[in-house]
Order: C-alpha cells, then structure tokens, then sequence
C-alpha cells in the first residue's frame, strides 16, 4: 500500500487541489493506496474538506511541520510513504517514479519543484539559485519526498528539534542508508509566499535561516516566514 500524508494548516483553499491531483496520480498505480491529512490545529474549513474528499484525518496541535509528517506517518499503515505538502500537486510520473526508485534499492527521494502563477522577478532569480544548488546537492525538498516504511523507522523520521529544514537532515540520514533519488520530472507548489512578501521582508528572513544554520531553526522565533499563516485566498 501505498500512504500520502498530507500535512496541513489553515489550507482550505489549496487542499481541494492538492487531494485531487494525489488521486489521479494515485489512480496510475495497481497498489493500493490511502491518503492522511494531518491537520495542525487549523482554525478553517481545512479538516472537513479533507473528511469530505475520504482522506484519513489526524489532527494535532504541534505548529511544527516535522512533528506534522511524523504524526502523519504513524498512522500510515502502507509499506510506502510519500510526503505531499498541502499546497503541492503531484502526477503520475512521480508516483511511478518514486516506486520505481524504491523497488530498485534507493532509500528514500523527492522531486524538483516548481512553482505556480505569478512570480516576481527577483524571487524567479532567487529560485534559479537556489534550486541550481540544492538540488546539485542531490537534496529533497519538503514539498514531495517519499521512502519506505523501514527507511522512515530506521532514521526515526523527521526530526522534530527542527522547525524547519528538518527536509535536508531527513535527505541526509536516508542517504546513509543508500541512494537518493531526485525525480527530474517537477512537482507544482505555491509560490504565494514569493507573492505576498515583499523582496526587502522575505530576502533578510530567507537568507537569515541559512546563515543561522540549525541554531536558527531549533525554535519558531524567527521563523515567520514558514509559520505566520498567511494565506492567498484563492490559489494561483
């Protein structure tokens, strides 16, 4: 079986999407499959949306995407784990894709990204870069990752001191298990925060988290950028 965990907080403009596109990519694949949505104290529609779609809902109230995925993972009950963030649509390809990569002995992988709609020119920039050197760097972005069971209970899954970037040390233990796989093939998230902040806001909070390294990620002080909560009200 295969197990989509969703994480989510206050997405209900994204997730109606969201679940849709894991279904027919889900639809490609002859194993079954199940879909967790792990709604992280949400104040909106999120946690019915996801009942209505007959997604497994899990609710927490931890405000920490790692702990999020965690919870999501526990109450999987499929042999393969694929990680989707609320607001990420996925296909066929990557469904194929990640089985095929497991079955073939790699421990764990993602997928390249790319963003929806509107992007303004300084964040287009910012994303050529970044993504040039994170994913030459053979990592797993947080918005689609995938891995087996045994894999996720071996490393000890996401680990919850990090209240971001806990998708790079998750990448890194799985590598010590045995290859990673980055699908070429791209996966579309939001670009909303690229839209709603302004280059002289989002700049200093991005740059600031990799230059701080994971002492600036141990708390959400600091961290508003992954955890104010805003939200476009419709998706792009």
């Amino acid at each position: 079986m295969i197990s989509f965990i969703v994480p989510a907080y206050n997405e209900e403009h994204e997730l109606s999407d969201t679940l849709a596109a894991i279904r027919e990519a889900a639809s490609g694949s002859t194993k079954p499959y199940e879909i967790i949505v792990v709604d992280d104290a949400s104040t909106d529609a999120t946690p019915r949306i996801a009942s209505d779609a007959g997604a497994k809902v899990i609710p927490i109230n931890r405000r920490q995407i790692a702990a999020s995925r965690n919870a999501g993972a526990h109450a999987a009950q499929g042999e393969y784990l694929f990680f989707v963030d609320a607001d990420t649509r996925i296909s066929r390809a990557h469904v194929s894709g990640g089985i095929a990569a497991l079955e073939s002995g790699y421990a764990g992988g993602g997928a390249r990204v790319a963003m929806d709609g509107f992007i303004p020119f300084w964040g287009r920039l910012l994303l050529r870069g970044f993504a040039s050197v994170y994913f030459g760097l053979n990592l797993g972005a947080g918005a689609f990752l995938f891995t087996t069971r045994r894999n996720f209970d071996v490393i000890g899954g996401f680990d919850e001191q990090y209240f971001a970037g806990e998708e790079v040390y998750f990448s890194l233990e799985l590598k010590k298990l045995g290859g990673f796989k980055v699908l070429r093939e791209p996966v579309v998230t939001s670009a909303r925060k690229l839209r709603m902040y302004p280059a002289k806001d989002f700049l200093p909070k991005f740059f600031g988290v990799i230059f701080r390294g994971p002492r600036g990620v141990r708390s959400r002080e600091k961290l508003s950028l992954w955890y104010d909560g805003k939200r476009e009200k419709h998706p792009a």
